[in-house]
């Protein structure tokens, strides 16, 4: 398979796939410049060779039409000066042929929006799914998609995909357009080799223990990942919202604490599917329950089968911290994914920063520690802890379809 490493781009025209949706201010100014400086290290490399830069991206959800709000060229200065050279601008991704043409090595193009067209998605917009003429608006929109595909082929010598925070998408930019390149001529970029690395470390080259934490208010939005964990882990902590819907199916009482009452015999297949299968299931018995859900509300420390009515479990109490911590002591293999709390409310951290500690504590001990997911990755910034991890994943939704075991068809276009 073709690398950016061993790829000549020496006056070529690589057309690169990044994840700009960064989030801005009312003034259109960016509040967090993340996502551009996890694709500068592809970027520069393109420029440094000799080639020409064609970018392309998305930004929120315009469906299909225009909307100025969600323009890229609010961005273009900030992306000019982070890659240290001069923008040029294409205000429509699909008519970009001259500026495309008109390029010389070193020199950089940012395309408008993709989503500002529908075929980008490749959905049909304007017509219900019920409605009996949805399925052939559908197969015309595929071949729309195609062919708008085919045109941003058309502006490069060579694609690059390097956005996985959209790889668990078949648009037309981050598979389809694959298909107008052969194999010499397509390859991920670093970021998405990391990612790609980064998921292989933790479902194929698992150093034992293997520690799993998974966190977040449903079990019903984790249940795939569970499953697939399942059969690799040693040991697998739930916590967060899920706790309580846990518990209540084990015949607990959980005040107003958030549940999922239609999940209680899911909760008791996975309680039997651990012990079936050996694995360690490390669940909450404590918590800091709250009596309204803000930050100022007045709390208490109760077993987390035995909250009393009108209370509400907020965070992991201190005998499940140090049960966590026990659990991720000595792994050798971490993989982190939803909070223990609400860790938005400062007085309802101290179970994710336990975690986040224990982590941290096993990577300097040798661990390889994967942290992925939106609230995850907050919590590890807030505690300052995100250089005592091994990796931190950019694409929520695609590192969970990944671990989940799904094939993401921006990687298996380009590594087939």
């Amino acid at each position: 398979m073709m690398t950016i490493d061993n790829y000549k781009f020496a006056g070529k025209k690589a057309i690169v796939r990044v994840d700009f949706n960064v989030p801005l201010d009312e003034n259109g100014n960016i509040t967090d410049d993340t996502r551009i400086r996890g694709a500068l290290p592809t970027l520069k490399k393109i420029l440094a060779d000799g080639g020409a830069l064609i970018i392309m991206s998305h930004m929120g959800k315009p469906k299909g039409k225009v909307n100025m709000k969600m323009s890229l060229g609010q961005i273009k200065e900030a992306v000019g000066k982070a890659l240290g050279a001069p923008v040029q601008f294409a205000p429509d991704c699909a008519k970009a042929q001259e500026a495309a043409a008109a390029l010389k090595p070193g020199e950089v193009l940012l395309l408008e929006n993709l989503r500002f067209y529908a075929e980008e998605e490749g959905k049909p917009v304007g017509i219900d799914k019920e409605d009996p003429a949805y399925e052939e608006a559908k197969k015309a929109m595929k071949a729309s998609q195609k062919e708008f595909a085919k045109t941003l082929a058309s502006y490069a010598d060579c694609y690059v995909n390097d956005a996985f925070g959209t790889a668990h998408r078949k648009h037309a930019s981050t598979a389809v357009i694959a298909d107008y390149f052969d194999a010499d001529n397509k390859m991920l970029g670093y970021l998405m080799e990391k990612e790609v690395q980064a998921v292989d470390n933790i479902l194929s080259n698992i150093r034992r223990p293997f520690t799993a934490i998974m966190g977040g208010s449903k079990v019903s939005t984790k249940i795939g990942i569970i499953e697939n964990l399942m059969d690799k882990v040693d040991n697998l902590i739930l916590c967060g919202g899920m706790t309580y819907t846990f518990a209540k199916a084990q015949g607990g009482k959980i005040g107003n604490s958030i549940c999922e009452d239609d999940k209680l015999e899911l909760a008791l297949d996975i309680i039997r599917q651990a012990k079936e299968k050996g694995v360690n299931l490390v669940l909450g018995t404590d918590c800091v329950a709250a009596d309204d859900f803000s930050n100022s509300a007045h709390t208490q420390v109760v077993p987390a089968n035995n909250i009393p009515d009108g209370w509400e479990g907020m965070d992991a109490g201190p005998e499940t911290r140090k049960a966590f911590a026990e659990a991720i002591d000595g792994a050798k293999t971490i993989l982190w994914n939803g909070p223990a709390g609400v860790f938005e409310f400062d007085n309802f951290t101290d179970g994710s920063r336990a975690i986040a500690e224990a982590i941290a504590k096993a990577t300097d001990e040798g661990a390889y520690s994967l942290i992925g997911g939106g609230d995850s990755v907050a919590c590890i910034n807030k505690f300052g802890m995100a250089d005592r991890v091994s990796y931190i994943s950019t694409g929520g939704g695609a590192l969970l379809e990944a671990i989940e075991g799904k094939v993401l068809p921006g990687v298996a276009a380009i590594k087939g």
